[in-house]
């Protein structure tokens, strides 16, 4: 028997839009949270219209990151939007923002006083830079983020200069560090019964996940440089070019590089004091890359990626999304999810990587149309079809956002 997500039961705010924040949220919703998106009037969430691609009159970017989640359009620069969300925060679990430092602020609704309203609740303020700090007024984009943080500086190779991640890597990271800090708030609140403020930068994000290469700085004070498909702190860790296309091999012992000689018919690169030994190989990487790329290219890719799979040795092609999706292995961990969508039809979304063996993760609701939800929502506040009638033509609300019936 099917049975409740983990999070069955915890209402979310998602007051956020774009990317790092809704990532997070959709995680939360993917958990069995009941996440209310929380729009502004018009253009909601800027991802509704970042397209082309689109499904339907919806694009491709604002499905990715917002399944499970109802839409509700409210007007936060009127006292009475002001008022509604007061309302809500009442009753919620956790709220996560994503404005610039000071907006909620603003509108009168600083972390501080929600909290005074629900004292169990838990505020995940998601920023540029963090609350405080000499760069706190700025506003942070991925792109931007990752050039300040370090990470552009150790991407790409020297032929290409710096590069970024091909995707947004740092809200995705923010995302994932944000639910993480989420979960364990909630935790703790169990024992504690109190809520708190959460100050998670895409900054702070991109520096933490630095790891060994911030490490290997940190320790030596030598500055990395671009090392391109290159390992760091191991060798061969890299793409080699064989007679076809490129293959990775990622050895990552003594043992496997003994193997890997062995596999290439030259046993005794192995016995190479230059080579023997990984702290060797990485200072000798010039030489053993040239050595190992004068036997890949004498065969085709798939002739070393057979042999290589048959002793055990890691290396893998480097697949294009039409061949990773068309993959059993996609199909078998359930990364593949099919909704039904009222304007776009059946849309294809990847799913969630968390596997519960008792509470799994559920699909329950395809990403929502802008404020589709929002009489339904103030209806289950109590509020009667007259008030959101007055409310409508006030504006805390646009009269022309689409709504459940």
């Amino acid at each position: 028997m099917k049975r409740d997500g983990p999070l069955t039961g915890i209402q979310v705010l998602d007051l956020s839009r774009v990317l790092a924040g809704p990532f997070c949220t959709m995680i939360l919703g993917d958990l069995g949270a009941d996440v209310i998106k929380v729009e502004a009037p018009g253009q909601g969430d800027e991802t509704r219209g970042w397209g082309p691609p689109w499904a339907g009159e919806t694009s491709a970017y604002y499905l990715s990151v917002n399944r499970n989640k109802r839409s509700m359009v409210l007007n936060l620069k009127t006292e009475q939007g002001q008022a509604i969300l007061l309302d809500l925060v009442r009753h919620a679990d956790i709220l996560v923002e994503n404005f610039k430092v000071g907006t909620l602020a603003k509108f009168g609704l600083p972390p501080k006083r929600l909290l005074e309203i629900n004292p169990r609740l838990i505020v995940a303020e998601i920023s540029g830079f963090g609350q405080n700090g000499p760069f706190s007024h700025k506003a942070g984009y991925d792109y931007m983020i990752q050039a300040l943080s370090g990470l552009m500086s150790i991407t790409g190779s020297p032929e290409s200069g710096p590069m970024k991640v091909g995707v947004a890597i740092v809200d995705v990271l923010t995302g994932l560090f944000t639910a993480t800090g989420i979960l364990a708030a909630l935790h703790e609140r169990n024992s504690s019964g109190k809520g708190q403020i959460l100050d998670v930068a895409l900054f702070d994000a991109s520096v933490a996940s630095l790891v060994n290469v911030a490490s290997n700085y940190l320790i030596s004070g030598k500055v990395p440089q671009l090392l391109g498909n290159a390992h760091p702190n191991i060798a061969p860790y890299q793409l080699f070019q064989t007679r076809d296309q490129p293959i990775i091999i990622a050895v990552g012992n003594d043992t496997q590089f003994r193997r890997l000689a062995e596999c290439l018919g030259c046993p005794w690169l192995a016995e190479d004091p230059r080579f023997a030994k990984n702290s060797a190989r990485v200072v000798n990487r010039k030489a053993l890359v040239q050595k190992l790329e004068t036997i890949l290219t004498k065969h085709t890719s798939s002739h070393w990626i057979s042999l290589f799979e048959e002793l055990n040795l890691p290396s893998a092609p480097i697949q294009t999304l039409d061949q990773v999706f068309s993959r059993s292995q996609v199909k078998e961990r359930n990364l593949l999810v099919e909704m039904e969508h009222p304007t776009a039809g059946n849309i294809s979304l990847v799913g969630s990587p968390l596997n519960f063996s008792r509470t799994p993760v559920s699909y329950r609701k395809y990403p929502p149309l802008l404020g589709e939800h929002t009489e339904e929502i103030l209806r289950e506040m109590g509020y009667s079809r007259m008030q959101v009638k007055e409310w409508e033509q006030a504006k805390v609300f646009s009269p022309n956002e689409k709504r459940s019936e």
